[in-house]
């Protein structure tokens, strides 16, 4: 080709097309994430976070509501920030990791079988199956902005603040070695003009130098709250799809007041918990009181929709719900597929027929 020889137009301008190409991939790589699905993370200077499905227990007893989150972080940080914004002033401290592996006990889907007579494929004749089946699918001085307290909390130092500029939250950042984000800082907006407060959390591992990695420690947060609300409009700065996993506990089954530009939430578990389910971390949570759990989930494929927190409300009825998913299994009787047997039976029952006919047929006639 013409021009392609070192030192040609071509040449000169492919390289640069490629050069071009190569650093905005790495600079996507090295993006930081500033939003997750509730509150913003911010990772240290020249390193990237990230956070994948964020799964969080909201229970609101009519006058307090507590929020329990566990954060799945990756990406080469060794410290990060994560500011929650809340509509009144929260206590935190450590969560109970029990407590998510319960209540996903309690929401695991049924599995029930569904027969079909005919053989599909993977049945015999058509091929061999194992009979499993496959489940279906410190703030500056003079700042507007307040330390409540501050203090450590296994591997986080949890600061609460209360601000009425988000400029404010950038001095307490600056001081800790992170920087506030100037789309972070107008995304806060909103909440300074609903005069909520921040919790502020120092994220770093366990080991000293280590990377920012894994299930980190759950957080348990308790605010005084008229109705419940689950704050998500910070996520609409995230760069990437976004997945929310919500278990509400409340006096009756809850729903979403909305989409908030997300797609529609799915119920997949609603129930009344009963003695049983009341047993460790659960009963540790909730408590004596009336208790009807709601497993919500939904999907942000477009973070930037976002328009809005999640605001809770009682549904219409305290109906039940649970997932069912099916296995499809040959129906079978003594090991041998129905339709086999039905086959056999019918050529039985034409072989007897004939054999009928064909003696009937030979009887001399009368004269």
């Amino acid at each position: 080709m013409r021009g392609w020889r070192p030192g040609g137009a071509w040449y000169g301008r492919t390289w640069s097309l490629l050069l071009v190409l190569a650093a905005l991939q790495i600079g996507s790589l090295a993006a930081p994430a500033y939003a997750c699905g509730c509150g913003a993370m911010i990772p240290a200077e020249r390193s990237s976070v990230t956070v994948g499905r964020e799964t969080s227990v909201v229970h609101w007893d009519g006058r307090t509501e507590q929020i329990v989150m566990r954060l799945t972080v990756g990406g080469d940080a060794r410290e990060a920030a994560w500011v929650m914004p809340v509509p009144h002033r929260a206590s935190v401290e450590l969560g109970d990791p029990a407590l998510f592996d319960e209540l996903g006990e309690i929401t695991a889907p049924v599995y029930e079988t569904r027969h079909h007579f005919w053989p599909r494929d993977g049945d015999w004749p058509f091929g061999r199956t194992d009979g499993a089946g496959a489940p279906a699918p410190g703030a500056r001085a003079g700042a507007p902005v307040g330390v409540v307290d501050r203090r450590q909390l296994g591997p986080f130092d949890v600061a609460r603040l209360t601000a009425t500029d988000p400029e404010a939250l950038r001095g307490w950042l600056d001081d800790n070695g992170f920087e506030l984000p100037d789309r972070l800082a107008t995304a806060l907006r909103p909440y300074v003009a609903q005069e909520w407060e921040y919790v502020a959390v120092r994220l770093a591992p366990k080991e000293r130098g280590a990377v920012l990695r894994g299930a980190l420690d759950p957080l348990r947060l308790s605010f005084a709250a008229d109705r419940p609300v689950y704050p998500m409009r910070l996520s609409q700065l995230a760069r990437t799809a976004q997945s929310l996993g919500l278990y509400v506990i409340a006096a009756h089954r809850m729903e979403t007041g909305g989409r908030i530009g997300g797609r529609e939430p799915e119920v997949t578990f609603a129930g009344r918990l009963g003695p049983t389910a009341r047993d460790g971390a659960v009963g540790r949570l909730v408590g004596d009181g009336p208790a009807f759990l709601t497993a919500i989930d939904q999907d942000f494929p477009e973070p930037s929709r976002i328009d809005g927190d999640h605001e809770l409300r009682a549904a219409g009825a305290d109906t039940p719900y649970r997932t069912v998913r099916y296995r499809d299994a040959l129906l079978t009787a003594g090991g041998i597929p129905v339709w086999l047997l039905g086959v056999l039976a019918a050529a039985l029952s034409a072989a007897a027929a004939a054999v009928w006919l064909v003696r009937r047929r030979r009887r001399p006639r009368p004269a």
